[in-house]
This record gives C-alpha cells, structure tokens and sequence, in this order.
C-alpha cells in the first residue's frame, strides 16, 4: 500500500492510495498512530478505507504533506562509503576512509520541526552560499523496539519514503572544525514523500536483502546524478539494530539511507576545476527526486533573509594578524567612503586595498550619472550606492562600466537596476562567462586548505559571497569608447590585456581624472594573471599619455602620475629579475626563493611576486614552466607569505 497525509482546510488527514485517488481514514487518525498499531493493522486500516463509502481526494488536485509530518525522531545515516569517498575527493582530501567506518553504521540526528512535504517550497539556510540537497530513501519504524537484531530491524520497518537530506555546505564544512557532529549545516529542511510505501508493494525491487531502486535527481531539468540503492554498504537493518542499542525506538522514527553516490552537488565539486561546477542552488532553482517504487518529489528553492549577525568572542590563543598599513603617498586621505576627486567626479575607496579591498567611481552630469564598478559583496555595493544616493537621485544613474572581469569589481552589479546599462570590452565579457562562480569563493572561509588557511581566511574571510548573480554587460566595446555623461566626455579604453584579459580605464578629460581599474595599484602589489607582462607596461604608458592629474586606482589611495610610474617600475623590476634569473638558469621556483623585492617589498601583499614572476618565465619559455591553475598560484603565495 501507499500512504499519504495530506491537508485539508482545515486539518491534515492520512489516507490510502486506490487508483488515482486518496480514500482516508478517519478525522484525527494520524498515520504516526497508524504505523504503531503495526503491519497487519495498518493493512486492515487501509483495506478499510478503500471500501469505505467517505468521499475520497483526488490525488491530483491534492496538498501532500510529508507523510510523518513530526516524525518523533529523525537519524539520517550513511550507508553508502562511496558518498563519503566523493566528498573527500571533492574537498582535496585522500579518498581513504578510516577503519572505523567499516566498522560502525554513522548517523547523525536531523531536526523534526523542519520536516516539509514533497512538493513544497524550501528556503535557503539564512546566511549559506553554499546550499545543496542529497537524494536518499528512508525507512519509517512501525512497532517500537529495543536491542534489536538487524533482522527483527528489518521486521520493524513498516514503510519506505524518498528522503532529501537539504544541506548548506558551507556551514556544514565551517562548524566541522568543532568536531560535535551535524548543527546548523543541516537544520534548513528535510523532505519526506510523496508516499509512504510498504515493504511488501516493493518485494519486487528486493536484491539480496536489499532494496534495489533505480534513482535520479536533476536541477531545472538536468541531471545530476542517478543510481541504484542497493549499493548500500551498511543495510537498513543493520543501522536500526545499531541505533536501538539501549534505546526504545518509537513509531515513526524516520532513518534515512544517506546520499546515494554522486546525487547531490558536493560531490562535484573540484578545487582544481572550480569554474567547471555546476553551481550551488540558487533561487528559484527547481529540484525534482525521482526513485524507482518510490515516487517522485518536486521542490523550488527560495531565497532567505540575512541572518542575525553574532559578534565573534576574543580568542587568546590566536596569533594577532600582522599589521597592514597601505604606506603609499595619497593625494587626499585614504579613508573609507566616497571623496570628492574633480568637478562632479567621486572615488569610492576602500582600504586597505588588499584582496577584495577595490576602489570604483562616479562621474555626474547635468542630467545623469556614469558608475565605474561595483565591489566584491552586495553588502559593499549596497552601501557604496547608498552612500551615493543624494548625487544619483539629481543625476540619476543611467550606465556603468566595468573595467574588468573580476569579481571584486562585478559582483555587485545585480543591485544595478534593469534601466542600467553595463558597458565592458568584449574580452571582458567573455572572460566574465568563466570566472570562480561568486559562491565558489566561499572555500576560502570554510575549506581546510592545509597550512596556507590561515592565509585564504585573513584575506576572504571578511566577504559575503552568497547571493551573488553577476550580470553580464549589456555593451560590448573594441579599443575606444567615447560617451557623453550628462554633456560631459568621458572616454573608455582598453588597454589589455595585462591584468586580466581585458583592462578598461576611464579618462574624465575636463576633470583630469583617470579611473585606472586594475591596471593600478597603489601601495599593494599588482598581480600579473593574464599579461603579457610587457604589455602591462605600455598601457602604463598610455595612462600617463592621457594627461590626467589625478588618478583612481583599483586598489589603493588615489594618487598622481607618480603611482603610474611606480607600477610601472615595479613591472620593470619584475621582467629584470626574472629575465636574470632565466639567464642564470634557474627554475621557476628557485627564481621564487632567490628574488630581490628592493624596495617594492614594503608594498602590501608582496608574495604576488609568485604569479608574476611565472607569468614572466611563461613567457621567456612556455615549454619549461608549466601552466599552474590559479588555486596552484594562490597556495604558493599563500606559503609565502606565511614563512
């Protein structure tokens, strides 16, 4: 037989499948009082109200509930390993398990209050980036029982449910430091449904002992993963009998199976290939589990508020972080804000310029107003255009540019209304399509990265990244663009590529303002991710061919021509060091060791001499210094900068 509960306007009634119709049970007879009563009763109970002559719900047109809505208590296991190995793998780790998982069934307890039905709405753990599901079966306990053997377990099962097991990832991989198993990483909801299904209905799917169910779980229509549940290395009845050990377990305790391998996001994921995932879920995202005998559900995910921020207490063991103190000459002081830098022109700053820590602009005209990027997180942004406001309500804000493709510079573009036009290179846009997805970042704060994590979580630790939908630009430009801001001219040029792929600056002409992006940084390190390094030089040039007096770097305080020339110095420093360096035949990573940083190594973040002296040996000889993926580079700045 197949159970449900479902709602009614006025009270949720359980009910037997005849056809396509629910024929219920009496008013007030829950399906939990049902179950106790054992196989043969709930058998007589819905032979009874199949023949019953109360009108029964067309299953169609039905508002299903879970079929245990408040399930006394709530064990989700693992009994498939090869989920346990994937996740490993997907977190950097050795797929290895330690001997005791073969030698215990694990599960932790899920939260009853949170049970939803199988078609209903599901809303983000407040404050996760990082939000998955699982696809598992579950096993509901009729009869109570007690040190029970895996085979009066078996007995004792009295139904099977899909179960999906939602989980925020990141604050699942954030509180596993703890070592106090599963809290708030698993609270957002548990699906139940859409039937409760009883052994003897799937005696055809049993395979030695085991339920044999094929499953399949997709994402707006796409696949995630699919498989069998007979793949089970720790059987139902063995985690019942381990669970009763010295507890009564009540009717409607719920256990669930554990994912069924590769059906859920997590065990996708690839540090190496982060760009290559599929992407967590997001709003409105649409997850539909289907498994064989079962059923199938069919949930829409939803966004939630902030959570209630909670202040971090004093730890006395940790190490105070190093002072960083941006040293460089400002032409107006470096604080946090927006500041005025010509007529009708404003820098937003943020120190201290480091990772994340980026500067944007805004330029006014008569009757409207030019943005010139946003920040790393939507909090940042929304603060940065709030502040902005009084000048965008007079002039409002018709365009935005974007002078480059990363995400400390993008982010926040989605609080850009619609009637904002975006404006980048072309290669900007394209290199935009496969950037670290936002969310992706969220590693760096709940990843245990080895010895360089103390480095990733100084650096991002600060950031939200949840939330975060870039857009893309809606205009493309090649070489120059010239715009008119409210009658004023304001040209747009691409110098790259050298930072990234591409590099726009701004040139306000009748303000001598330059908003140089990423191709300046002042007091902090510049990072050489795409080049030619050569070419990075040049466009320096051309930044102090504009003629501008005053200049907007992406990181750092605003400055003049001079900050030009120091960039391009260090740039010359690096071509000099590593081209020497070459000449004597080093490798790469001795060049890294042996390097004179002069009297650039006073600047912030000075181990991003790493990618940019690889940058520069890819260039002398691409076939002697391989590639290295960016995580690869990261680390080894990392381990620089902690030595």
């Amino acid at each position: 037989m197949r159970w449900v509960t479902y709602a009614t306007d006025t009270e949720e009634r359980a009910g037997v499948i005849g056809e396509d119709l629910i024929h219920p049970v009496a008013p007030g007879v829950s399906l939990v009082e049902l179950v106790g009563r054992g196989a043969a009763a709930l058998r007589a109970a819905g032979e009874a109200a199949l023949a019953s002559a109360t009108q029964a719900v067309p299953l169609a047109g039905a508002r299903l509930r879970a079929p245990i809505p408040r399930p006394p208590a709530i064990r989700d296991c693992l009994c498939f390993l090869d989920h346990m190995r994937n996740c490993r793998q997907a977190a950097g780790r050795p797929r290895t398990l330690k001997d005791t998982w073969y030698e215990i069934p694990a599960f932790y307890f899920a939260c009853p209050s949170t049970i939803v039905g199988p078609y209903e709405d599901v809303a983000i753990s407040p404050g996760s980036a990082w939000f998955d599901f699982e696809l598992e079966i579950a096993a509901v306990i009729g009869p109570g029982g007690r040190d029970l053997s895996p085979e009066q377990a078996e007995e004792h099962i009295i139904g099977y449910t899909i179960y999906n097991d939602w989980s925020a990832r990141d604050l699942q991989m954030r509180e596993a430091s703890l070592s106090i198993g599963q809290a708030k990483g698993k609270d957002a909801a548990t699906t139940l449904g859409p039937f409760l299904v009883t052994p003897d209905e799937l005696a055809p799917y049993r395979r030695d002992g085991k339920l044999a169910l094929r499953v399949e779980a997709t994402v707006n229509g796409r696949t995630v993963g699919s498989g069998r549940t007979d793949a089970m290395d720790w059987s139902f009845g063995e985690v019942v009998s381990y669970a009763s050990r010295g507890v009564d377990l009540r009717p409607g305790d719920v256990f669930g199976s554990g994912t069924v391998p590769g059906c859920c996001l997590v065990e996708h994921l690839s540090l190496a290939e982060p760009a290559a995932f599929p992407g967590w879920l997001r709003d409105g995202d649409v997850v539909e589990l289907a498994v064989e005998g079962l059923g199938r559900t069919r949930q829409t995910v939803r966004a939630s508020a902030p959570p209630y921020p909670l202040a971090a207490r004093h730890n006395p063991d940790r190490e105070p972080p190093r002072p960083r103190v941006n040293r460089a000459p400002a032409r107006l002081p470096y604080t946090r804000g927006l500041h005025e830098v010509g007529a009708g022109v404003w820098a937003w700053l943020l120190p201290d310029g480091g990772y994340g820590l980026s500067n944007a602009g805004l330029v006014a005209g008569q009757d409207g107003s030019l943005l010139i990027d946003t920040l790393f997180d939507l909090r940042l942004t929304a603060e940065m255009l709030d502040r902005m406001r009084p000048i965008t309500d007079r002039c409002p804000l018709a365009r935005a540019v974007i002078t480059h493709a990363n995400g400390d510079h993008t982010h926040g573009n989605q609080l850009l209304g619609e009637h904002v036009q975006i404006i980048a290179a072309t290669a900007t846009r394209a290199e935009m399509r496969h950037e670290i997805p936002p969310e992706m970042l969220t590693a760096a704060q709940v990843i245990d990265l080895g010895p360089a994590t103390p480095y990733f979580r100084e650096r991002f630790g600060a950031f939200d990244f949840g939330g975060i939908r870039p857009r893309l630009p809606d205009r493309t430009y090649e070489g120059e663009l010239t715009l008119d801001v409210g009658g004023r001219e304001v040209r747009v040029m691409d110098l790259g590529p050298a930072h990234t792929a591409a590099d726009s600056v701004v040139h306000v002409p009748d303000a001598g303002v330059l908003f140089a992006g990423d191709l300046l940084f002042v007091g902090c390190t510049p990072i050489v991710w795409s080049g030619p390094i050569g070419n990075w030089i040049s466009a320096c040039d051309r930044m102090l061919a504009t003629g501008a007096a005053t200049i907007v770097p992406g990181h750092g305080p605003v400055t003049d021509p001079d900050g030009i020339r120091a960039v391009r110095g260090y740039l010359t420093h690096v071509v000099e060091q590593a081209d020497a360096a070459h000449a004597r035949g080093l490798t790469f990573a001795e060049a890294v060791e042996r390097v004179d940083l002069g009297e650039y190594a006073a600047w912030l973040d000075n181990e991003r001499i790493v990618v940019n002296l690889h940058r520069r040996y890819r260039e002398l000889d691409p076939t002697a210094t391989p590639e290295l993926d960016q995580m690869t580079l990261m680390a080894m700045m990392a381990e620089r900068a902690l030595s």
